[in-house]
């Protein structure tokens, strides 16, 4: 049975998901957005049929359509609340990153998905890159031994006209900074392959050449995870003139793996001391060259929701794992901010917390 569909928010990501739509034959009843412009530039673009309705109201659209699937991607600090919405409506999730911009609305989203008995999946598409599929495996059957550290850089560039398009951007209130708007992706890698569990992080952030926006344009971190390993993260928009690499390093007492690329989906390292592949049959195969740093991650994503959906089980990215992403950036603000290490998990934390930070 083919699932309604509907999107909300059509700007700079939406294209991503209205073709993971197409692709996974979803019937797209409905797209929505403040900006009428937004909506007819992608029925435009993807050659939409004339069943496709168009909505400036969200709520108008759940009550009028019904949509079994609806893909969130508005500005972040709209995500926590049009989710409950689309909760309450019934409909099954696909989040954009972040899931929200607070822990207590993370959890609220969690909580209201399990009473309502619907999936919830947030929008980290780079967990389904073909390299990042074969290191995964790899973690899983343990081929690294003792896992020592792990580093995730993410060297990027954003120049003014980037946060002109949309003034939401670099906001407190409705983003945050690097870490969270451009980074959250590789920081949920790290967490995810480094064993999940964290004890304590120790975080420097600041904006060095931004002055335009409320938040940060470098963020630095040490973290401790619970199973003994350390993990590293570099994130910036400040590479001149552009965007440099996005890297992932894990590192073993028996295992060495580099992820580069545009968004970590070449692998440029595969040592191993069992052996088990060639490294160079390794490299060739789990290659992607995709043509930005989105990936092509969304289209298996939307296949593993849907499956989820139909056969009544969790999604392979969780509400629970954007949860997680989401409590590493916090802890990396809240460690900046007060200058001290900071103890997980957290219960509270928010990016409206930091306002004023670097005023």
């Amino acid at each position: 049975m083919t699932l309604k569909y509907a999107l909300i928010g059509c700007g700079r990501i939406s294209p991503n998901h209205i073709a993971a739509a197409i692709k996974n034959e979803l019937e797209i009843v409905a797209l929505c957005d403040i900006v009428p412009e937004n909506i007819e530039d992608k029925i435009s673009k993807f050659n939409l049929p004339e069943a496709t309705h168009r909505y400036t109201d969200y709520q108008e659209m759940l009550e009028k359509e019904k949509p079994a699937l609806v893909a969130i991607c508005t500005e972040s600090g709209k995500h926590s609340q049009i989710a409950l919405d689309c909760i309450e409506a019934g409909a099954n999730l696909i989040i954009e990153k972040p899931i929200a911009l607070s822990l207590e609305e993370a959890d609220e989203i969690i909580q209201k998905a399990k009473e309502k008995g619907v999936k919830v999946s947030a929008c980290h598409q780079n967990r389904f890159n073909k390299s990042i599929q074969k290191i995964r495996e790899a973690v899983e059957q343990e081929r690294f031994g003792r896992l020592l550290h792990g580093a995730a850089h993410i060297r990027w560039n954003r120049g003014e006209d980037y946060y002109k398009q949309a003034p939401w951007r670099g906001t407190w209130e409705q983003d945050g900074g690097a870490l969270m708007n451009q980074c959250i992706h590789n920081i949920d890698l790290l967490r995810w392959m480094m064993g999940d569990e964290i004890m304590e992080v120790v975080g420097m952030t600041d904006n060095l050449k931004h002055n335009f926006i409320d938040a940060e344009d470098l963020g630095l971190a040490l973290i401790k995870f619970a199973n003994g390993s350390y993990g590293i993260v570099e994130g910036t928009t400040n590479i001149f003139p552009t965007n440099l690499e996005e890297t992932l390093y894990i590192f073993g007492d028996k295992g060495t793996v580099k992820a580069g690329g545009k968004s970590v989906n070449i692998i440029e390292e595969w040592q191993f001391a069992d052996k088990l592949d060639d490294p160079d049959d390794v490299k060739e195969t789990y290659h992607e060259n995709p043509p930005n740093v989105y990936g092509f991650g969304h289209n298996p994503l939307y296949a593993d929701v849907i499956d989820a959906i139909q056969t009544d089980r969790e999604p392979y990215v969780t509400a629970e794992d954007g949860r997680r992403a989401l409590e590493l950036v916090l802890a990396i603000y809240k460690s900046a901010a007060e200058g001290k290490s900071v103890k997980l998990p957290l219960a509270k934390c928010s990016t409206l917390d930091f306002k004023g930070r670097f005023n």
